[in-house]
């Protein structure tokens, strides 16, 4: 059982000892429901190994906070420990930190200010198709519902508006086989796809402000894979390249924009997910600003789940006290004063 008295530091280490890898979060997320079920002011909800809370004080704003329960596979980082203000552990800082917050809030804000739904959901780790989050956004969209949401992803205890879109394409060169003995009698893919390579060297990435946010975009080849034998010249040669837009930009217009980078090359998109605005004019998003981040905010330099809630029309930054640099690591680590300060500032804002 999860002591939701414990203050946050304690409660990332209970997180932390139970073993939470994607796909493996429903005995977590039996411990979550159930501490949540003994606070008698929240209506809780159960989806899969997803949990949702919800208060109904009929406030005029509500706001959603929503953290992951899973994380990246263990590798002799758990249980967790406590050094030097630090807790160790596998998901410490992405980011049971953060969950640890949340459940502080539920414990505590018997009356916040604004009516609070608490989501913790399962399979943010992997891939799209999995998330927990966008399960609950199909099947449950009502209990998402709200005026504002804060993404528990590890900031380092900053506001990072919107987020960054995401696409995967494969470029493709074509060439003729033959014979590695009588290389002229055919074409040879691998080096015609060094043009893709040299476009890619002299591209120069965006850095538009959206919103008063700086964006820095990223384009650049993740794989490459050509080749049939060692006697044989090769006639496909493919590689994998990754666009970071900035959300000024449609999925569409994304994809547009690497069709013209790439143009005279079949371009195949793999994957794609949405970015999403900065939302900041909102008045819950900026007096969270003004009062959590001391009126300062940075862009979201990734792809977080805040574009799912910026799907259903939910204003949403990241703000977390987890160092996103640290996420995945076998020496990942929270700090302890991080996590209290989180815990702080969100309860001071709820309580208005």
């Amino acid at each position: 059982m999860l002591d939701l008295n414990s203050d946050a530091v304690e409660l990332t280490g209970a997180l932390v000892d139970v073993r939470s890898e994607s796909g493996d979060e429903r005995a977590l997320a039996d411990l979550v429901e159930a501490g949540l079920r003994e606070l008698d002011h929240l209506t809780v909800y159960r989806d899969g190994a997803a949990v949702v809370a919800r208060t109904a004080l009929g406030r005029d704003r509500r706001i959603v906070v929503a953290g992951h329960l899973d994380t990246v596979p263990i590798v002799d980082n758990v249980p967790s420990r406590l050094e030097e203000g630090r807790l160790y552990g596998c998901g410490s800082t992405d980011m049971k930190a953060g969950v640890a917050v949340q459940l502080r809030l539920a414990r505590l804000l018997t009356e916040p200010v604004h009516d609070l739904t608490l989501v913790f959901y399962d399979n943010e780790e992997v891939d799209a198709s999995r998330n927990g989050l966008a399960r609950l956004s199909r099947n449950r969209p009502e209990w998402l519902a709200g005026d504002f949401a804060i993404l528990m992803e590890p900031t380092d205890g900053m506001i990072e508006g919107g987020c960054q879109g995401t696409m995967r394409v494969e470029v493709s060169a074509s060439g003729k086989r033959a014979h590695s003995a009588r290389s002229w009698m055919g074409e040879n893919a691998i080096h015609k796809a060094g043009e893709i390579l040299d476009r890619l060297r002299a591209y120069t990435p965006r850095e538009p402000v959206v919103e008063g946010l700086q964006f820095h975009e990223g384009l650049n080849a993740v794989f490459v894979e050509g080749g049939v034998a060692g006697n044989v010249i090769p006639d496909e040669c493919v590689v994998k390249v990754n666009y970071r837009f900035a959300p000024d930009l449609s999925v569409e217009a994304a994809e547009a924009h690497l069709r013209e980078v790439f143009d005279g090359f079949e371009v195949t998109v793999v994957d794609a997910a949405a970015p999403a605005r900065p939302g900041l004019e909102d008045p819950s998003a900026a007096a969270f600003v003004e009062a959590v981040g001391e009126g300062r905010a940075r862009a979201k330099l990734g792809w977080t789940d805040v574009s799912l809630f910026s799907g259903l029309g939910v204003p949403a930054v990241n703000y977390g006290p987890g160092d996103p640099m640290l996420a995945h690591t076998r020496d990942e680590y929270a700090e302890t004063a991080k996590i209290a300060d989180a815990e702080a500032r969100m309860l001071a804002w709820l309580r208005g």
